[in-house]
């Protein structure tokens, strides 16, 4: 239990100098420093994954929120950029997997789910099937992730002049007390039914499914209050520093490094994929950004609600992109799982 108390010290130290500091997303970025320092200085931290799988629930309702017929009705017109998805991941295992087996020397199974930008827990989970190093897929998938949240705040503020600052929605109490239990309902009602169905991310897209099903009949006309939201970044960028605790001097070197690596490669992969998504016109340069960056898909959700992109279309893609990861992984394992010990 110290740890866990430990890490909510931490990352409660961090949201106070990002603040101090006015840098952007205080509640998301200092908990990620911070626990992220501490782990590297070999603090034991702790984390609590039923509570920060409880907190993504909060995110699934406030995509949720915000599909109205309206907003359903532009789905078609996203086909050309779902289609890329698919040849992104491909492009990304084409390039992936060769520089983690001959560049930094791991073995198949180990660079092939290291490469894949799916879900930590499924990868790790198929991974494991398949023989990989799990401490190794650990880091180098919260090193993609950690590159990918820090570096896209500062994107967008430069290049598209993004308010970062904005509170992501109303106050709480300006939110109907009806609402705001209709919001926890849809939130845990919806996040057990995807468990019991075997839905992968299904703390996101069970309470995102039958929140929508509110707004669609008119029952539900606002979205979780940005205490609720804040909540969500503060667990949210916790969890993500913790992955480093008890790191080694060997892993910072062997994994870190290829870790930092990778996410050159993977920059590299989704500036190419932006500009040609942009210049044909296919969709606005912010909203491609957020919609192809391969991080994770609550943290991605989060930036998507605070500077105001199309919510809607930026989870659709990265749903797809995780859906076509793990259909792809099951065939991975029988390919190269390893062999039965006798």
């Amino acid at each position: 239990m110290i740890p866990v108390l430990t890490a909510f010290c931490v990352a409660g130290l961090g949201v106070a100098v990002w603040h101090a500091l006015a840098f952007p997303l205080p509640w998301l970025l200092g908990p990620i420093a911070a626990c992220l320092l501490a782990a590297l200085l070999r603090v034991p931290l702790g984390g609590l994954p039923r509570l920060n799988a409880a907190m993504r629930t909060i995110l699934g309702v406030a995509v949720g929120a915000t599909l109205t017929p309206a907003v359903l009705g532009s789905f078609p017109a996203m086909w050309p950029t779902l289609l890329l998805v698919p040849l992104m991941v491909t492009a990304i295992g084409l390039v992936g997997v060769p520089y983690f087996q001959r560049v930094c020397g791991y073995d198949f199974p180990t660079a092939y789910y290291a490469t894949m930008p799916g879900g930590l827990q499924d990868m790790i989970l198929f991974g494991e099937e398949a023989g990989a190093n799990v401490r190794t897929l650990s880091l180098i998938h919260a090193t993609r992730v950690l590159v990918i949240v820090v570096s896209l705040p500062f994107l967008m503020k430069g290049i598209w002049q993004a308010d970062l600052t904005a509170p992501p929605g109303e106050p709480a109490a300006d939110v109907p007390l009806n609402e705001l239990a209709l919001m926890v309902f849809c939130g845990l009602t919806g996040w057990w039914l995807a468990k019991k169905l075997g839905m992968f991310g299904a703390s996101i897209l069970g309470p995102l499914l039958l929140t929508g099903a509110f707004a669609m009949t008119d029952l539900l006309h606002h979205r979780p209050p940005a205490e609720a939201i804040w909540a969500a970044q503060f667990f949210i960028g916790m969890g993500i520093g913790c992955k480093y605790a008890g790191i080694t001097m060997l892993e910072v070197r062997r994994d870190l490094v290829a870790g930092l690596g990778f996410c050159v490669l993977l920059i590299v992969l989704t500036v190419v994929f932006v500009e040609a998504i942009y210049g044909l016109g296919l969709a606005p340069g912010m909203e491609a950004l957020l919609s192809f960056a391969p991080g994770g898909q609550a943290e991605l959700t989060v930036l998507a609600l605070i500077v105001g992109a199309d919510v809607a279309f930026v989870v659709a893609h990265h749903v797809l992109r995780i859906f076509v990861v793990i259909l792809g992984a099951p065939v991975a394992v029988r390919l190269f799982a390893a062999p039965p010990r006798e």
